[in-house]
């Protein structure tokens, strides 16, 4: 299934939020040649509402998008909807594929971002975190005290802006670096936020929207918040 294909249509299509007749026709020979499951119908129609919450910035309109599919999958459920297929990517440095990973995730979110990461010190991705957090882009940082008070790490900055941080003071590493965005995608691998993860080190991350991992990675980053030993 070409799920980054239908992204991109239904990006063009919904820069006048009107479905004309050819670009009706388009998504039905795209849906004949794609959607050959339920599955697969399950994953179009949730990148269907994902694009149209991106279409907009008014919080109550994505909200109202947000009722609506949770109310189509009680009145219109999938067939098998328990054996949904996930969207699921792997990407790797060094090179700028991760950082363009976390940014792009960073730009696009609507609502929450929660960040879980080892040492944030690139620029490049703490630049987005302010520039969200400065739109209404409610957001939560953890990360780790030793990392957090050397040179080059922007926690100070983060709570300059008035961005919420937990800072670990446990003897141990709160050694995590995943994220989760609107709490609909999650990114989890080896790679801190840095500009040596990107420029020379052998990194990855996962980029998901597997619902029980998100849940399991949600649990996680509550239980983190409210447990740890913390200097806010």
């Amino acid at each position: 299934m070409n799920a980054a294909e239908l992204d991109a249509l239904l990006r063009q299509f919904l820069v006048d939020h009107k479905l004309s007749g050819s670009e009706r026709q388009t998504l039905m020979a795209w849906a004949e040649k794609n959607i050959t499951t339920e599955q697969k119908r399950g994953v179009a129609r949730s990148r269907l509402f994902e694009a149209a919450r991106n279409a907009v910035t008014d919080p109550a309109a994505i909200e109202v998008i947000d009722f609506l599919e949770a109310a189509l999958k009680v009145i219109v459920p999938a067939q098998n909807a328990g054996a949904a297929e996930p969207s699921s990517t792997a990407t790797f440095s060094p090179g700028d594929a991760c950082l363009g990973l976390i940014v792009n995730h960073i730009i696009n979110a609507r609502r929450t971002i929660d960040i879980c990461v080892f040492t944030i010190t690139d620029d490049r991705i703490s630049n987005t975190i302010v520039a969200a957090h400065k739109r209404g882009v409610k957001i939560r940082i953890i990360t780790d005290n030793e990392k957090a008070y050397e040179a080059g790490s922007d926690v100070s900055r983060f709570r300059d802006a008035g961005i919420p941080v937990v800072v670990d003071e446990t003897p141990f590493h709160m050694h995590h670096k995943f994220a989760i965005f609107d709490g609909r995608r999650l990114l989890n691998g080896s790679y801190n936020w840095t500009r040596g993860a990107a420029a020379d080190n052998e990194e990855n991350i996962i980029d998901t929207d597997d619902a029980t991992l998100i849940a399991r990675f949600q649990h996680e980053y509550d239980a983190l918040w409210i447990g740890l030993p913390t200097a806010r």
